[in-house]
């Protein structure tokens, strides 16, 4: 047993105490006192120890492709650049590729992720040979996988380790025909599961829409049963109020990519008029060839900076509000309730913010402090269920090298 000692906690209301936290195996058994004596003693040394970030939509594989076709709009990224190139991807690319995400992961805090690709064996074992939590959802669509082929991953993966869980997906309204879509509502209907899309990333992706089918992605999907049991549009920019009340109505989540949407010039999700419907918000940082950074500090600050752009309006979207997005909300939207707070039977997901680091001093508000001023250099140490896989800037789980070396081989042959 584990015993994190002489630091700040930040509980399950995102509020900063003076607690000690004893973790046992994968599990949280104690915050406070705890009649039982730890094995191990963690000085924090006046450190915050909080619930890990987890990335909520992502394409970890698409590693390959970082600062390889930068400066272009959304669509010809796409259908000239990128789909080319992962049609030269082998099933071990992704285990590879995979793996360096995971790295860059853990030095953002972050310690699961949404991750839509494909080859979803290899990303499964990827994660379980590294110790990373994977939910993975199916990136259907008309020139990859089946609709078949999905419910199989369901139902494989569901079953196939604590740290691998599915969720029903397709890729987007614009590259998946409609008969693929119902199908995918009858396997909601079927499963009595949420289902996950890119959903309203683009104006031009909302008026292509109407114009096949005279209502936008969301009221489509609404349409044909997808969301019944819930799911979440990975990028929500382009929802209108008839959009957002289906969200509300269904407990859709929003998952909000402020740096992809940002340099790919998608626009800006309305995450403050969000809020205030009480949709359910989540972030991710979309992959590394569009972002190019797995970096949930950035991503938060860029969803408070562009929020007080767009609305004008400097005191728009409370930091706190955000931090909580990436914390809490990713978790749930992810399926992940057992691990998004620090408390009695949650799962050990936790890292460790160095505050003794000048952008985080003078202590006036730690957790604006770590949506404003925060960065990587704060992550100390990344723990996943109960296990360190991170501290100090050294991966304990698998040699950096090895892996970097891997990537380039990777890049070198498909380019």
């Amino acid at each position: 047993m584990i015993k994190f000692t002489n630091g700040l906690v930040l509980d399950k209301d995102l509020n900063t105490v003076k607690e000690d936290v004893y973790i046992d195996g994968d599990t949280i058994v104690a915050v406070g006192n705890c009649d039982k004596d730890a094995d191990e003693v963690y000085n924090l040394h006046g450190n915050l120890l909080m619930p890990s970030f987890k990335n909520a939509h992502t394409h970890s594989a698409m590693t390959f492709a970082r600062s390889l076709a930068d400066d272009l709009p959304l669509q010809p990224w796409l259908y000239d650049m990128i789909f080319p190139m992962e049609a030269k991807l082998q099933p071990q690319d992704i285990y590879d590729l995979s793996q360096l995400a995971f790295l860059e992961y853990l030095t953002s805090g972050i310690t699961a992720c949404f991750d839509m690709y494909y080859f979803p064996e290899m990303m499964a074992k990827a994660s379980v040979d590294f110790g990373f939590r994977t939910v993975m959802t199916g990136g259907l669509n008309d020139f990859k996988e089946s609709v078949e082929k999905i419910e199989e991953y369901y139902n494989t993966f569901n079953s196939y380790h604590p740290l691998v869980s599915y969720k029903l997906g397709f890729h987007a309204e614009y590259t998946t025909s409609k008969n693929k879509i119902e199908a995918m509502g009858m396997l909601a209907q079927k499963y009595k599961t949420p289902v996950f899309t890119h959903s309203s990333e683009t104006k031009s992706e909302v008026e292509e829409c109407k114009k096949r089918y005279g209502v936008s992605p969301t009221k489509l999907f609404y349409e044909l049963g997808l969301f019944e049991y819930g799911g979440g549009g990975y990028h929500s920019v382009w929802v209108d109020d008839d959009d957002l009340d289906i969200y509300k109505e269904k407990g859709v989540w929003a998952i909000i990519n402020a740096g992809s949407n940002s340099k790919l010039a998608s626009g800006i999700a309305p995450v403050s008029k969000m809020l205030k419907k009480g949709i359910n918000l989540a972030v991710g940082t979309d992959g590394p060839s569009s972002n190019n950074s797995l970096d949930m500090f950035r991503e938060m600050y860029l969803i408070a900076a562009t929020q007080k752009l767009k609305d004008n309006d400097a005191s728009s979207t409370d930091a706190n509000e955000i931090l909580k997005m990436a914390t809490v909300g990713s978790a749930r939207c992810m399926g992940l309730n057992d691990c998004d707070t620090i408390e009695v039977g949650k799962k050990a997901d936790l890292i460790e913010i160095d505050l003794a680091r000048p952008n985080m001093q003078p202590i006036n508000n730690i957790t604006k402090n770590i949506v404003y001023s925060g960065s990587k250099e704060n992550v100390k140490m990344t723990m996943i269920n109960g296990k360190i896989l991170y501290k100090d800037g050294q991966f304990f789980t698998a040699d950096k090298n090895e892996i970097y070396q891997k990537a380039q081989k990777i890049i070198d042959r498909i380019k």
